[in-house]
């Protein structure tokens, strides 16, 4: 889990207490997006592939699933969004690529949301706000 400096300054009742899930293979790229949402106040977990994200999904309460589409592993970021929505299906899922321009239709999964790459940090904060509510 990302914690930052932000986050410790602010109220406990200031902060967002949704968790985000961020599912990158490129290290900088999850520790930006990673970085940019603990600031804003969320409990950010990440994980490198889809086996990894698999077991955090088991194990901890997710609100968002933001996840790469082509991961290390051989595993995908698709995948690994119709596996989570199979137990939990109104999880909010925002996919994002830097090799693909939008997903074949059918592929993802209902009511998600493809951010091509680059995206700036802001971007993805302020995706998150809006999916989450605030």
């Amino acid at each position: 889990m990302i914690q930052s400096a932000y986050a410790a300054m602010v109220p406990p009742a200031a902060l967002p207490c949704e968790t985000v899930l961020v599912v990158e293979d490129e290290a900088m790229v999850c520790e930006i997006a990673a970085e940019a949402l603990a600031e804003e106040g969320y409990r950010v977990l990440t994980a490198a592939d889809a086996v990894e994200a698999g077991r955090i999904l088991q194990a901890e309460r997710v609100d968002m699933l933001f996840t790469d589409i082509d991961l290390a592993r051989n595993t995908n970021g698709v995948a690994l969004a119709r596996d989570a929505r199979r137990h939990r299906p109104r999880l909010p899922v925002v996919y994002t690529s830097g090799g693909r321009h939008t997903l074949r239709e059918g592929e993802a999964v209902a009511d998600s949301v493809f951010v091509p790459k680059p995206y700036r940090p802001s971007q993805i904060v302020a995706l998150a706000n809006r999916i989450l509510g605030h």
